[in-house]
């Protein structure tokens, strides 16, 4: 019988990357220098997590969803996505700017045979004074005015930045322009792609004094110029109630922040469950079954667990993701 699952870590080391991985959500990422990032929940080829306890031990997330198919993730889930694990989770300590970067959409992933496309969603578990990101632009544009501000060098005037502090959270669709900037410690929810089209990298370069590849014709066919109104999820956080951060319809996210038990009913859900604890510690009572929940952890509830129980101790922040 399947039991919730936990995952040890991919760390990824990155040029923009720093301690606050091990410092503030104690994964511990040595031999590495400086990590960037912690996949804690991947079925990306080459970059899987593996099951960290019960009998499942050992196995990668994809091998675990071949055998145990939509009692994993679910009927409709597993209908869509009967090869890879649809949600990949993880966390990115942003000691620099990244670059300024865009994902395409499924549509254009398709059409280039990359895979998926990539939607995601940060939600800011820490962040420095003065602190910001970019997210969008700042005024109308189109791919013309786009490659105009590109060529001159002056990009910088027309992207969209905001100041950022703990519990923030952006949802960043395919197609939007983005970057993270230093300072911010996030967890990140998005389709399970690693497909990422390079616009500017500050003119950096690595140790060896090269400079990282650049996307640029690709990256202008998948930006969406569309303008929005606001690059920032509004949202009431209230104790011991979810609130939703993002619901599309590749993923829902809601954060929970909770100081007592909390009974959770998945019976009417064909999805599996994910939590990610950003702060605080608990427990998580399935039936017979108990797995602790500490920060920096993820824990994958599979689509035949009904019930569970959220025990802090004495308070938890979790993030809740499953498939619409």
């Amino acid at each position: 019988m399947l039991y919730p699952l936990k995952f040890k870590p991919v760390f990824k080391e990155r040029i923009w990357g720093g301690q606050k991985i091990k410092t503030s959500l104690g994964l511990d990422f040595s031999p590495l220098p400086n990590c960037g990032e912690a996949w804690t929940l991947s079925g990306v080829p080459e970059s899987q997590t593996v099951i960290s306890n019960g009998f499942l031990a050992g196995n990668e997330l994809n091998e675990v969803q071949e055998i145990y198919m939509d009692e994993l993730v679910g009927e409709h889930v597993f209908a869509r996505y009967p090869d890879e694990f649809p949600i990949l989770v993880k966390f990115l300590d942003a000691n620099d700017w990244l670059s300024l970067q865009v994902h395409p959409d499924d549509a254009l992933a398709a059409r280039r045979q990359i895979g998926h496309g990539k939607t995601e969603m940060w939600y800011v578990i820490n962040s420095e004074p003065g602190a910001e990101l970019i997210s969008g632009f700042n005024r109308a544009m189109n791919a013309e005015k786009y490659l105009e501000a590109f060529k001159n060098k002056s990009l910088g005037e027309v992207l969209n930045r905001e100041k950022v502090h703990k519990g923030d959270t952006f949802f960043i669709p395919a197609g939007r322009i983005h970057a993270l900037g230093p300072g911010i410690l996030i967890a990140e929810i998005q389709q399970t792609s690693d497909t990422t089209y390079r616009i500017h990298d500050w003119d950096r370069v690595d140790a060896e004094g090269k400079s990282r590849e650049l996307h640029t014709e690709l990256a202008t066919e998948a930006i969406d110029f569309a303008p929005v109104d606001s690059y920032r999820v509004n949202y009431r956080q209230v104790k011991n109630k979810p609130a939703t951060l993002a619901d599309c319809p590749y993923f829902t996210a809601n954060v929970l922040e909770a100081d007592m038990e909390i009974r959770k009913d998945y019976s009417a859900l064909d999805s599996f469950v994910i939590y990610v604890c950003v702060d605080g510690a608990g427990e998580l009572i399935a039936g017979e079954e108990r797995v602790t929940l500490t920060t920096g952890e993820v824990v994958l509830l599979p689509a035949t667990i009904e019930e569970v129980f959220l025990k802090p101790s004495p308070n938890i922040r979790i993030m809740e993701v499953y498939i619409p």
